[in-house]
């Protein structure tokens, strides 16, 4: 029972729980408690430290900008003026827009969550509302009614991890097709390297604008989602480039060995690539992946920001704009969203390579 604990804990990333594991089985008690407090608590106590000092340099900011407010009210209405500045500020009416404290971001995060809720409802009731209209007008051949208000929180992460989805199979069908080729071929690769290496580093805005003035052009009588198209296009060329060269890296130093033995056994070109040139080229393959996954969901933001696509960077971007009192700490919370995110898409990778490779790296 415990060695498929720790198996598990392995596969899914999470080794750093193993002494915890062997510990609770009584199995070398001195190693694994000091291994328990290397991989854990002190991870755990770092976090407090976080904290603490996310808390205390919160409330150092808040009080210089609201000392600053103060003395701005004071010089130009005199006390007179303080008084009102604090009554102001004190009622909401006036926004200290600072680092927002720990417990100001839990707060809007509950709140998102509550939100999402209610419009959750909204949406059923308006569902069931029109159930029987939207009925009548399939049987017409007319489009049916769909809610078309506010999405929520939990509906813009959604939005995002599909535009990345998309964005990845986009990357994944084209780098890996295309690295093998050039793997395969030292003059095709030496022919086309200069072009990989100037779109390599090319920023996603950049990419983002390139793509809007195709899709555009190519949607002219389209009536769907314009924006979740150029999002993902966007997204899956930005970040194909880590797959791409290491598709072609771990292609073209296959071992000569295997290739030999293709020869000897007379195998064709496609029983070569599936049964030789793939399966030794698949560690670095999904190590491109899990860069390929990772650049997605970074890029993602300031494509959906610039795309207006209903995902987290648009939802970021309102915030910004709306200059509420609880719009910096829906800010911060939806940072840890998209980082806690990009965290269990990575383990995701990294178990999908465990499972596929036939190496542990």
């Amino acid at each position: 029972m415990k060695d498929k604990i720790i198996n598990v804990l392995r596969f899914i990333g999470l080794g750093f729980f193993e002494p915890a594991v062997r510990l609770a089985a009584g199995e070398d008690v001195k190693k694994n408690l000091t291994a328990l407090f290397q991989k854990v608590f002190f991870p755990i106590i770092s976090i407090f430290l976080f904290m603490i000092l996310w808390n205390v340099g919160a409330k150092k900011l808040y009080n210089v900008e609201k000392d600053f407010k103060i003395e701005s009210a004071r010089a130009s209405k005199g006390e007179a003026g303080v008084t009102a500045e604090l009554a102001r500020i004190e009622s909401g009416e006036s926004t200290v827009n600072s680092l927002p404290a720990p417990k100001a971001v839990w707060s809007a995060f509950k709140n998102l969550l509550a939100d999402h809720k209610a419009i959750s409802v909204k949406k059923k009731a308006f569902k069931e509302r029109v159930a029987k209209t939207n009925e009548k007008r399939e049987a017409q051949g007319l489009a049916a009614i769909t809610y078309t208000g506010r999405p929520s929180f939990v509906d813009q992460i959604k939005t995002s991890l599909w535009t990345v989805f998309c964005g990845f199979i986009l990357a994944l069908l084209l780098a890996v097709p295309i690295g093998m080729l050039l793997g395969l071929s030292e003059t095709l690769r030496s022919s086309v390297n200069w072009l990989i290496q100037i779109f390599k580093p090319v920023s996603p805005v950049v990419w983002f604008l390139l793509v809007y003035m195709i899709v555009k052009t190519l949607t002219l009588s389209y009536d769907g989602d314009v924006s979740f198209i150029i999002s993902f296009i966007a997204v899956g060329l930005c970040a194909m480039w880590a797959t791409l060269v290491n598709t072609t890296l771990g292609v073209s130093s296959v071992d000569n060995d295997f290739i030999n033995v293709a020869k000897v056994l007379n195998l064709s070109v496609g029983q070569k690539v599936f049964k030789i040139v793939l399966p030794s080229a698949f560690p670095l393959i999904f190590t491109g992946l899990r860069i390929t996954v990772s650049v997605a969901w970074m890029v993602l933001i300031a494509i959906e920001l610039l795309s207006q696509s209903p995902g987290l960077g648009t939802f970021v971007w309102e915030e910004f704009q709306n200059g509420a009192n609880d719009s910096n700490a829906k800010i911060i919370a939806a940072m840890f969203v998209i980082g806690i995110i990009g965290f269990m898409l990575d383990r995701i990778m990294f178990s999908i390579q465990k499972l596929v490779t036939f190496t542990e790296q």
